[in-house]
This record gives C-alpha cells, sequence and structure tokens, in this order.
C-alpha cells in the first residue's frame, strides 16, 4: 500500500511542479465541461423557439357561396395562422413557396386549394367531399425540422377541424333551439288533442249507437223500396184503364212529380258512392305497394269495383232516360264522364284479378300495375269530384228541366199514358238500382261496424301511451333540454373531452431535460482524453502489477473527480440547469466518474493501445445504445439488445433521478449495477495486467518501432 501511495504522490508532485504538466492537466480537467456545457446550452429550448422555423402558406381558395353569403374558409385560415407564433408562417403565391421550399429558404409549405371551402361546404349535399391541405417538407434541410412542421401542418388541419365541428353543431343546436320554441308555442294544441283522443275515447261507446241506427235507417229504407217496387203493377193497372185515366192522371202526375225530384239526390248518391270506391281503390294500391294487402282485401275491393261498374251504368241508364223525357241531349256530357270512370272501374278488375292471381302464386308485385291502379284511380276521382261540384250548378238544372218537359207533356192525356206506360220500365230499374244502392249501404255500413272494434283499440292504445309518456317524461322538461344554450352546446362538441396533464417530476426545458446524457458522456469523454495524454506505465521494473495499477489508477482517479466536480458544479451554477437533488446530482457524477475512470483506465492499463479502441467503440455504442437521447424502445433491435450491458444505461437513469426527483429503488438498482462493473474492471486490471502485457510486449515494441504510434 505504501508504494502505491508513493507512486500517487509523486504524480501529483510531478504536476504541481511542472507548469506545462500543470496546464495540460487543467486542460484535460477543463475540456469535458465544455464539451457538456456547449451542447447542453444548444439544446436548451429548441422547442419552444420555433417561430424562426418558416413555413410558407399559399392560399389559392376561391370561396363559395352559401344561402346566398360569400364565403372564404381559407382567408379565415390566413387570418388564424397570422396570430399563431408557434412557426413562422409567410404568406407568399404558390410558386414561390415551391421554390423557396427547394432552395431551403422555408422548411416547408402549406397550400390551400382553389376549392377548400366548396368541399367544406360540401357536407351540406347528398355526396360530401373532404377537402385536402397540401403540406410540402424539404426533409433534405435538416433531420428534426420536418417533425416540427409536419406537427404545425397537423394542428391547422385540427383547428379547422374543431371550428368546422363547433359551426355544424352550433347550426343543429338552433335548429333544435327554435324546435323548442316552436314546441312550446304550440304546447296549448298538442294539449287540445290529447283532450281530443281523450275524449273520442270515451265517445266510443255512443259511436256504436250511431252504427246502429245507420244500420237500422239503412235496412228500413231498403224495406221502403221493396214496397214501392210492389205497387208498380197497380200503377200499370191505372195506366191501362182507358176511361178512369184521366180521373187519375192528375193524382199520378202528382206522384211522379214526387219520384223524378227524388232522382236528384240518388244520382248525387250514386256519384258520391262511385267516388268513395274509386278513393279505396288508391287505398287498397297503398296496401299493396306496401305488401300489406291480403287475398281478402283485393277480393273485397274488386267487389266494390263491381258495384261501382253496376251503379255507374245504371246511372248512366238514367240520364239516357231523361234525355229521352226532354227530347234533347243535355245529359249526354255527363254520361260521357260516367262512362269513362265505368270503363276506368273495369281496366282497375281486370288489374286487380291479375295482381291477386301474383299473391295467390306467392310471386313477388310489380309496381307498374300498381302505378296504372293509382292513375286511374286518382283520374276517376278528379271525374267524379268534378261532377259532385258542379252537380248543384249544372246537373240538377238539367235534370229539373227534364223534369219540367215531363210535366208539360204529360198534360196531353194520351202523351201521357204513352209517357207513363214508357217510364214504368225505368222506375222499375230505379227502384232495383236503389234497392241495390240500399244493400250496398247496408254492406258497408256492417263493415264499419265490424272496423269499428279495430278503431277503439287502437284509439285505447294512443290514449295509453300519452297516459304512460305523461308518467315517463315531462314534456316541459324535454322543451327545456332543446332550448339550452346554443354557444354552450356547440363548444362542448368542439372539444367534447379536455386533456388534463399531469406532469411528475417536472423538468421545464428540454437542456435540463439532457443535462443527465451529456453530463454522463462528457465523464466518459475525459476519461478518454486522460488515457490519451498520460501514460498508464510507472518506471520501476520491480513493482508489482497490481501496484503499478493501482499507482497510477489514484492519478487519474483525481483527475477525474476533479472533471465530474466542475461539470455538475457548472450545469447547477452556470447553466442554471434545473436540478432538484443539487447534492446527489454532483455525487451520483462523482461516482459515474469513479466507474467510467476504472472502466478506460482499466482497459489502457491492460491491453494498452488496444484499451484505447475499446474505450472509443464503447462510446459509439452507448452513446447510440443507452437510451439517452431518444426511448431505446424505438431503436433498432440490436441497441435494445445491447442496452442492459452498458454502463451508460445506469448512469445516465442514476442522473435522472437527481435532476427529476430520486426514487431510491432505482438510484440503488444503478449504483449496484455500476458497482458490478467496477468490480470487473478491478479483476481484470489485478488479474490480467501482467499476463496480458506479457503477451502484447514484442506487439508494442514493433507499433513503437514506426515511429507513429508510442
Amino acid at each position: 500500500m505504501d508504494i502505491i501511495l508513493r507512486i500517487y504522490f509523486r504524480d501529483i508532485k510531478n504536476i504541481v511542479t511542472n507548469w506545462v504538466a500543470l496546464v495540460i492537466i487543467l486542460a484535460l480537467v477543463g475540456l469535458p465541461s465544455l464539451y457538456a456545457w456547449f451542447n447542453i446550452k444548444a439544446s436548451w429550448d429548441p422547442y419552444g423557439n420555433t417561430k424562426g422555423i418558416a413555413v410558407a402558406v399559399s392560399n389559392l381558395d376561391q370561396g363559395t357561396v352559401l344561402r346566398g353569403k360569400s364565403v372564404n374558409i381559407g382567408n379565415q385560415v390566413v387570418q388564424s395562422l397570422k396570430q399563431n407564433k408557434k412557426l413562422g408562417w409567410t404568406f407568399v403565391s404558390e410558386d414561390a413557396a415551391l421554390d423557396g421550399v427547394k432552395h431551403g429558404t422555408y422548411y416547408a409549405s402549406i397550400t390551400i386549394p382553389k376549392d377548400f371551402s366548396e368541399k367544406i361546404i360540401s357536407v351540406l349535399n347528398a355526396n360530401p367531399k373532404k377537402p385536402v391541405i397540401v403540406y410540402t417538407v424539404n426533409e433534405k434541410i435538416n433531420a428534426v425540422a420536418p417533425k416540427i412542421t409536419s406537427s404545425g401542418a397537423s394542428g391547422v388541419v385540427d383547428q379547422i377541424s374543431k371550428n368546422f365541428v363547433k359551426t355544424a353543431s352550433e347550426s343543429i343546436f338552433t335548429i333544435f333551439h327554435e324546435i323548442g320554441v316552436e314546441l312550446e308555442r304550440d304546447l296549448p294544441t298538442i294539449e287540445r288533442v290529447k283532450e281530443l283522443i281523450f275524449k273520442i275515447e270515451a265517445d266510443i261507446p255512443q259511436i256504436n249507437r250511431f252504427v246502429n241506427i245507420a244500420l237500422d235507417d239503412a235496412t228500413k229504407a231498403q224495406i221502403i223500396v221493396g214496397n214501392a217496387k210492389k205497387n208498380l203493377p197497380k200503377v200499370q193497372e191505372i195506366a191501362g184503364n182507358g176511361i178512369e185515366l184521366t180521373n187519375h192522371l192528375s193524382q199520378f202526375l202528382s206522384k211522379s212529380d214526387d219520384t223524378l225530384h227524388k232522382i236528384e239526390p240518388s244520382i248525387k248518391e250514386n256519384i258520391i258512392f262511385l267516388s268513395e270506391i274509386a278513393n279505396n281503390s288508391r287505398g287498397i294500391a297503398a296496401r299493396l305497394q306496401d305488401h300489406s294487402a291480403s287475398k281478402e282485401e283485393i277480393a273485397k275491393a274488386i267487389d266494390n269495383l263491381q258495384s261501382g261498374v253496376n251503379i255507374a251504368d245504371t246511372l248512366n241508364k238514367i240520364l239516357t232516360q231523361l234525355d229521352g223525357v226532354s227530347g234533347r241531349q243535355e245529359m249526354g256530357p255527363i254520361r260521357q264522364r260516367v262512362t269513362t270512370v265505368m270503363n276506368q272501374f273495369q281496366q282497375e278488375i281486370n288489374l286487380l284479378n291479375n295482381l291477386g292471381m301474383d299473391v295467390n302464386k306467392g310471386q313477388t308485385i310489380s309496381n307498374n300495375p300498381i302505378q296504372k291502379i293509382n292513375q286511374l284511380s286518382s283520374a276517376s276521382t278528379n271525374i267524379l269530384n268534378g261532377l259532385v261540384a258542379n252537380f248543384d250548378t249544372v246537373i240538377v238544372p238539367k235534370v229539373k228541366h227534364s223534369i219540367n218537359i215531363a210535366k208539360e207533356s204529360v198534360r196531353d192525356a194520351s202523351e201521357v199514358l204513352g209517357q207513363v206506360n214508357k217510364d214504368l220500365p225505368t222506375i222499375k230499374k230505379l227502384l232495383n238500382d236503389a234497392s241495390q244502392g240500399a244493400t250496398i249501404g247496408i254492406n258497408e255500413v256492417s263493415t264499419i261496424k265490424k272496423e269499428l272494434p279495430v278503431a277503439e283499440v287502437q284509439i285505447k292504445k294512443i290514449a295509453k301511451r300519452i297516459r304512460d309518456f305523461e308518467k315517463k317524461e315531462n314534456i316541459h322538461d324535454i322543451i327545456s333540454l332543446l332550448k339550452h344554450d346554443v354557444q354552450k352546446e356547440s363548444n362542448f362538441f368542439k372539444e367534447p373531452v379536455l386533456l388534463k396533464e399531469r406532469q411528475l417530476y417536472h423538468i421545464p426545458n428540454y437542456g435540463s431535460a439532457m443535462s443527465p446524457f451529456f453530463t454522463t458522456l462528457s465523464l466518459w469523454v475525459g476519461a478518454m482524453l486522460l488515457i490519451s495524454l498520460l501514460t498508464v506505465e510507472v518506471g520501476g521494473s520491480e513493482l508489482k502489477s497490481y501496484q503499478i495499477f493501482f499507482g497510477r489508477y489514484l492519478t487519474f482517479l483525481t483527475l477525474g473527480l476533479l472533471q465530474s466536480l466542475l461539470v455538475t458544479i457548472g450545469d447547477i451554477y452556470l447553466l442554471h440547469a434545473f436540478v432538484l437533488e443539487k447534492l446527489w446530482f454532483i455525487l451520483f457524477g462523482l461516482w459515474n466518474s469513479v466507474v467510467f475512470i476504472t472502466i478506460v483506465y482499466t482497459f489502457v492499463s491492460v491491453f494498452g493501445n488496444i484499451g484505447k479502441s475499446i474505450g472509443i467503440v464503447l462510446l459509439v455504442l452507448q452513446i447510440s445504445g443507452s437510451g439517452g437521447t431518444f426511448p431505446i424502445q424505438v431503436t433498432p433491435a440490436f441497441f435494445q439488445l445491447l442496452n442492459p450491458f452498458l454502463p451508460f444505461t445506469y448512469s445516465i437513469s442514476l442522473m435522472r433521478e437527481a435532476v427529476g426527483g430520486i426514487l431510491w429503488d432505482i438510484a440503488q438498482r444503478d449504483v449496484m449495477i455500476l458497482c458490478i462493473f467496477l468490480f470487473l474492471s478491478f479483476l481484470i486490471g489485478i488479474f490480467l495486467k501482467r499476463p496480458i502485457n506479457h503477451l502484447t510486449r514484442k506487439f508494442v515494441q514493433k507499433a513503437e518501432e514506426s515511429k507513429l504510434i508510442h
């Protein structure tokens, strides 16, 4: 031990007494600090000074028109970027931007195309198109700048998207607000409709009673028509009596006058009934179109249309007979319309027969015949509605005119007899038709009576749903929800989720965060400088290898500790780098220096110049594989595999603990692993120095003969 200390103190004395050696030693102590400080300061806050990164912006947007207003979203983007100081936005033409990016004047460019506003507004159309912002970057200029400019471009797109979402949601909630206002205004009407449904529900028994009365009245009407048909033979008998004809003629005319007056409402009723049949055909067409019509409904519709054909035919005959009574053709245009309706009904019957066959066979129903039925029904309805509308002003006067002509004709006895004999079959036919009409009326009322229970069930269901809704929901709450503040709602949808960032072990700037890496790196570089300029050999053949090893090792260790003190204290007090645990930062730096000096010194002491090469190789590998700059997970697999076996991995981690806040389990792990590196280095230095030096002596001598390598 005395010899080791003697070697150490002799080295210190030689340094102090030789001013050249002292200057060199001071330089060796100071150079690693400069290496660390320059690198830390250069990377102090690169992401906070991005406003110097020039990015060209070219706005080609021609705008568009929305609801009569000119809109240019490209101009809005430009105005927004002028307020954005994160990057050096420069607004130029498209050609100038492209040329500037090529020549490095700008790191990147953003081009807003001429159809930008048009495509954004296209969201209101059936086929919306996404707008595109063209981002051009020159990746040759710098490795990091493209990432920064890309982030800026993404920010522009993100801001546009957020503003679009805010505007769209604002429009939607404005509509909701208007609906809420209208709903609140129409609330009395809604309440009246609700009360009406409840009233219908309460009046259903009375409606059933009225339907029964109507059925009874229709049955009585059929009986009356039957009695009239029975009395026709008596009228015929009266007409056959020659002498008594004139005595009874006036009485017959009076009765005939009443009968003829009943023709007017009968004609109108028949026309209205035909109109109802035409409307029912449109209903069956709608049910066929949604495939909900059954075979029975089709058959029933055919029967109704056939009844309509019969009634139309009878009506035509009545009109023909009226023309016959008057001797004129005043009913001709009306007959033509009724004939048209009758033909259209017959066409609908044919189409429904064919569709019924398709339904029976389970075949798919084509839309063409259904559309044809709709067209025919609509045409028939229009004709019949026209007849009903003109009945009192056109048809009734013509009927009355025909009746008056009949009266005048009957005044002559012989003509009266002929006219009576002629009109008796017609009257009989009218009674038959009336009987058929009464039968149809009975059938329809019976159908209503049959369907009324179904309607009753539906009304009760609706009333029940209203009551259930009132139990579970409050329409006033719904109105209140719809009338929420539009701006607050749209702002929520613009940014529905906020990011609350929690920074553990906060480090205020990038330079401070990089100080563990550059400080550690400078200590290794300092160790390499020492072994490059200072010799590890000690004169004296009588000295043992371990004495030489530890004697000169203490000298190197002292210089390494001085390097560490200078660089760590300078980081804290000269650069003012953020360090939470200042004392531990200095102590961990000293420990790292002990480990690095030991490793590098051992390699050179044992292997000579080859050891220097090993130190340089380790330096290169540790810069790439220690995870000092980028997360090790983003590096190639080779470096990830190498990472656990490198001293830098644990030295940098230890320094980071002091900078951000110490977790002692991590710090203890790092110290223990570095102890293993230290222990292995000592083993190599103690047991391998003499045998390896003996083996490499001839190699070293040969190298020295070159006069280039010492």
